[in-house]
């Protein structure tokens, strides 16, 4: 099975950049898109890898779909999609790989593993299952769904970027599955647990950028998908309310953060899509 890869850096750590190379024997072809909005070239062409530096932050979405492009032009069918943060492994790969040469299942769409972010879980006992969403650090998508649907929304920018791929492959009838068995150890904000009143409240710290875009977006999503998945884009709703109460109670730059979440749902009423100002 011949695989290509995409892994999008902004201002990675050197250690971001030398962990890409753990993974060079899993792929046939690895695409680094640099969204650092700088003239600093972090690596450079050669073998395996194609560098392409913007110079300008033209979010996660637009690079993923540049990455699938240049996957597609080259021929491959699946496509494993990181960000610099993602801490998987040759074996995390050479799992992937295998489940999908092997598997019984016809209409994949996307097939990631367990992502460990930090929270306890309980292991599951099945070898993998059909999820509504999974990020896409860490996924192999397969590159005829990939087309068949339309890529990454650009518009998006960041955040929600996973949520919307999968639940638009859903719309069009392919599987969107979590082996549980492939661990995958994966960064997700500053993640710092809270005790009150006999509960624990995790919360991520995003930055205020950040919190615009996760409210602003999830209401797109809801708008979008919420006839296919009601339920869940119910619970994205929920969850925007519970994450005020967290940064009210537990998180720093208390105020910046919900005025950015209340722009986020101003924006939205007024349709404002893509990057906003900084």
């Amino acid at each position: 099975m011949k695989l290509a890869a995409v892994v999008v850096f902004y201002f990675p750590s050197e250690d971001n950049i030398n962990h890409i190379n753990k993974y060079l024997k899993e792929v046939d072809r690895l695409y680094v898109i640099d969204n650092s909005d700088d003239d600093v070239i972090r690596i450079k062409s050669k073998d395996k890898i194609n560098y392409i530096k913007y110079g300008e932050n033209k979010g996660i979405a637009f690079a993923l779909n540049d990455g699938a492009h240049q996957a597609i032009n080259d021929s491959y069918e699946w496509l494993l999609t990181l960000d610099q943060d993602s801490k998987i492994t040759v074996e995390n790969i050479s799992d992937i790989k295998k489940f999908i040469k092997t598997t019984k299942e016809k209409n994949i769409g996307l097939v990631a593993p367990f992502q460990d972010i930090g929270l306890p879980y309980q292991k599951s006992n099945s070898e993998y299952e059909e999820y509504i969403e999974l990020m896409t650090s860490g996924s192999v998508l397969n590159l005829d769904a990939y087309k068949k649907i339309g890529g990454f929304k650009d518009w998006l920018f960041i955040d929600c970027v996973d949520t919307d791929y999968c639940l638009n492959l859903h719309k069009n009838k392919y599987q969107v599955l979590r082996l549980n068995n492939v661990i995958m150890k994966h960064s997700l904000g500053e993640l710092k647990l809270h005790k009150f009143l006999g509960k624990t409240y995790d919360c991520f710290n995003h930055n205020p950028i950040r919190r615009y875009y996760i409210v602003r977006n999830n209401l797109y999503i809801n708008e979008m998908y919420h006839d296919l998945c009601p339920d869940y884009c119910d619970h994205l709703i929920r969850a925007q309310k519970g994450q005020a109460k967290r940064i009210l109670l537990f998180e720093k730059n208390k105020i910046k953060k919900l005025r950015m979440m209340l722009k986020g749902y101003r924006d939205y009423k007024k349709g404002v899509k893509g990057r906003i100002s900084e």
